[in-house]
């Protein structure tokens, strides 16, 4: 097949679930050559894992064949699935702004769907979706992947960004008239107004709420990466989002940004680019965890000078990359703690476990990144009793590899069988 069709082969392959109605949950046994269960223990040797209704039953020693759906992974290294807390299923990699004027919002279900099966046939069993390309879309796959209708992770979706009018997150780089036609309808200006947005998002099914607290990198503006909602604004978001029992990221570079966005209460700083000792402070203080999606900084700098990316975005990239490299030494020199989380869709999806490598080169332990994208990205979504382990009455989410991922987490990059909530994806 030319690899310019390959996408779209990979659309209609999860488009066929549509057809063939929805996958029920499998009842399996799992024969495991080690697993391990999560990753603070050390690997079990030869075990059955039995799975009712999607959920797991119990661990065995040993290898038992009892059962009618026997699942022979006796050469591999069972462990829970991994966690991205930080994706843009609806968006491919694309230097083409002008896209947003020209495509359907239709067309971005059927990236989504294609992009939910990579995502899970590489290992993630379970993503936040940070900014969805259109409304709904990911409320919908959201509901698709949770019925076996569209082959997926689990997902948890802010749906559409909030942002300040004019700022990241904010349409930019068309005519006026262009600009306000494609208006998300979640920008804001004012406490009052920033609160009545949280309550849409809310309204419209968001599982938590996400705020473009600085500006950006790939937006068509350069006017730096620091705060942009006022002190008042980013409060009344956060207030607002705890009145409904909703959490909030914040896409954060500036470091007075991440400072401004961790006082007011932020669950998580996506990026923290610049992040400092004053920023770090405020984090603690307010319990904030770091998403560092150090893969796409790795990613965007690759397309730099090419002609990708226009020329303000150009420079936007060439400030970033010279300080992305030390972003989790920074940040555990001062104690703020760490979650997985990538920026998929910045570059390729599929593609996520790369983190793994960024986040060992700045100074993580092999079961400290494991540790990011299981047990402590279940935490950060308040599912560490569904998720990120594999233990009885938690989900089925399981993934397979070779090696031992304790002792070289780079082996994640190559995952060679999954199960999500049950369902075994292909």
């Amino acid at each position: 097949m030319h690899d310019f069709l390959k996408p779209f082969a990979a659309a209609l392959a999860a488009m066929g679930a549509l057809v063939s109605g929805p996958a029920a949950a499998q009842d399996a046994v799992i024969l495991a050559g080690s697993v391990v269960t999560d990753a603070d223990s050390n690997p079990r040797g030869p075990s059955t894992i039995y799975v009712t209704d999607g959920r797991i039953e119990r661990i065995e020693e040993g290898h038992s064949r009892t059962g009618e759906n026997v699942i022979d992974l006796s050469d591999k290294t069972v462990l829970p699935g991994l966690i991205d807390l930080h994706t843009h299923l609806s968006g491919d990699p694309s230097g083409e702004f002008w896209r947003a004027a020209t495509t359907p919002p239709e067309y971005f279900t059927l990236i989504a769907a294609k992009n939910a099966r990579i995502t899970a046939l590489a290992g993630f069993t379970t993503v936040r979706d940070l900014g969805s390309r259109t409304d709904q879309v990911t409320q919908a796959l959201r509901q698709a992947t949770a019925e076996g209708v569209v082959p997926g992770p689990r997902i948890v979706t802010s749906a559409r960004t909030i942002a300040i009018i004019g700022g990241h997150g904010d349409v930019s780089g068309f005519t006026e008239h262009v600009n306000e036609t494609l208006d998300s309808g979640y920008t804001c200006t004012g406490p009052v107004e920033c609160a009545a947005k949280v309550r849409l998002a809310s309204q419209n099914g968001a599982d938590l709420i996400k705020i473009t607290a600085t500006g950006g990198v790939l937006s068509q503006q350069g006017r730096g990466l620091e705060a942009h909602f006022s002190d008042e604004e980013m409060s009344a978001i956060v207030d607002t989002a705890e009145s409904l029992g909703l959490k909030v990221a914040a896409h954060a570079h500036g470091a007075r940004g991440i400072e401004a966005a961790a006082r007011a209460g932020v669950h998580t700083v996506e990026h923290g680019t610049y992040i400092d000792e004053a920023a770090a402070r405020a984090m603690n203080a307010s319990g904030t965890t770091l998403i560092p999606t150090l893969m796409a900084f790795e990613g965007i700098r690759s397309n730099v000078g090419t002609g990708y990316y226009t020329p303000v975005v150009d420079d936007k990239i060439r400030a970033v990359s010279e300080v992305a490299g030390t972003i989790i030494e920074r940040a555990r020199a001062n104690g703020v703690p760490i979650a997985f989380g990538t920026d998929a869709g910045v570059f390729p999806h599929g593609e996520n476990a790369g983190e793994f490598r960024l986040l060992r080169q700045g100074g993580l332990s092999d079961r400290e990144a494991l540790a990011s994208a299981t047990s402590v990205a279940a935490g950060i979504i308040g599912m560490e009793n569904e998720i990120g382990r594999i233990a009885p009455g938690y989900s089925a989410d399981i993934i397979a590899v070779e090696g031992n991922p304790l002792e070289d987490v780079t082996v994640l990059e190559d995952v060679d069988w999954t199960m999500v909530r049950g369902r075994v994806i292909e």
